[in-house]
């Protein structure tokens, strides 16, 4: 979870050719197409932290793509821990789901980032013609690899240090295991996914950083409290039960229930939330779209 934007044209550091996808020279806020036409400023504010967030996260390299990932996975480790202390000692999963909050919170303090955050703006940016598919991808691809990869190490280190939590880190891995890959499986992973992109709608639409960060303990709880289906989340409390070595499931087994979640929440994050999104900000799409259009035309040719 990133920080506010800057105002202003976005500056872009230099680099040599191909090395970026994203179009130079066009700034944050071009002229609009429809000059008559009314613009809501709470909504184009948020459009504009939307552009130099997405702009940012598109041109980050895959180094920095897996370690910014790795981080998102530990940081949420630490809310597995505390949901999996919580519940052991309490037997409560609303408890549960409010300590893990804390996980949410180090995400959005320490500016790192899971693959669900990667749905409504770096798609925006790409949906303005800014940047190509194939960065959107490469985000996607790079930070998923590195959520799970910081989150598998976390939760070996969790069941080293806490092997009074074994039993609970397998009970809870196998309530979201053990629904197999059927429609409920599916629809509670797009509710997820929606949720998720909700919460970064909201953090655009606000400079307060109170209000990001009762957005954020809202969000984690409806996640992990009333167990929607997260495919990072539950990832980690996989690993936390097969990393015991007393799972009564595998890996394969968390492969195919994995295709099926992440499927829901790019579903749920980007049709059922980013599109609306993308709708309402039409006019801004068909703004920038031709500011980029400009931009290539005016470009000297490629020698």
């Amino acid at each position: 979870m990133t920080g506010p934007a800057a105002e202003g044209p976005f500056e872009r550091p230099a680099g040599g050719p191909g090395e970026l996808d994203l179009v130079d020279d066009v700034p944050v806020r071009p002229p609009p197409v429809h000059e008559t036409e009314a613009r809501e400023h709470s909504i184009e504010e948020s459009f504009d932290r939307i552009i130099v967030e997405g702009r940012e996260r598109l041109r980050r390299r895959w180094v920095d793509l897996l370690v910014t990932g790795a981080t998102a996975g530990i940081e949420v480790a630490f809310g597995v821990l505390a949901l999996l202390y919580v519940e052991h000692a309490t037997g409560s999963v609303l408890l549960g789901g409010v300590a893990f909050s804390i996980g949410f919170v180090a995400l959005l303090l320490g500016h790192s980032e899971l693959f669900t955050e990667g749905f409504l703006v770096p798609v925006t940016v790409v949906a303005a013609g800014e940047a190509r598919v194939r960065s959107l991808l490469k985000l996607w691809v790079g930070t998923f690899a590195g959520n799970l990869a910081g989150g598998a190490l976390s939760t070996w280190v969790i069941d080293v240090a806490f092997p009074s939590l074994h039993h609970q880190a397998i009970v809870s891995a196998r309530y979201y295991l053990d629904s197999g890959v059927g429609w409920r499986t599916f629809t509670l992973a797009l509710l997820a996914g929606a949720a998720i992109t909700l919460l970064t709608r909201m953090h655009n639409g606000t400079d307060s950083d109170v209000a990001k960060l009762v957005a954020t303990v809202g969000i984690a709880f409806l996640l992990a409290g009333v167990r929607l289906f997260h495919s990072i989340l539950d990832s980690l409390l996989a690993f936390a039960a097969l990393e015991t070595g007393h799972a009564p499931f595998g890996y394969l087994t968390w492969l195919r229930w994995l295709g099926v979640v992440v499927a829901g929440n790019m579903l749920g994050g980007l049709g059922l939330t980013t599109l609306l999104r993308l709708l309402r900000s039409r006019q801004r799409l068909l703004d920038h779209r031709l500011a980029v259009q400009r931009a290539v035309e005016a470009a000297p040719p490629a020698s």
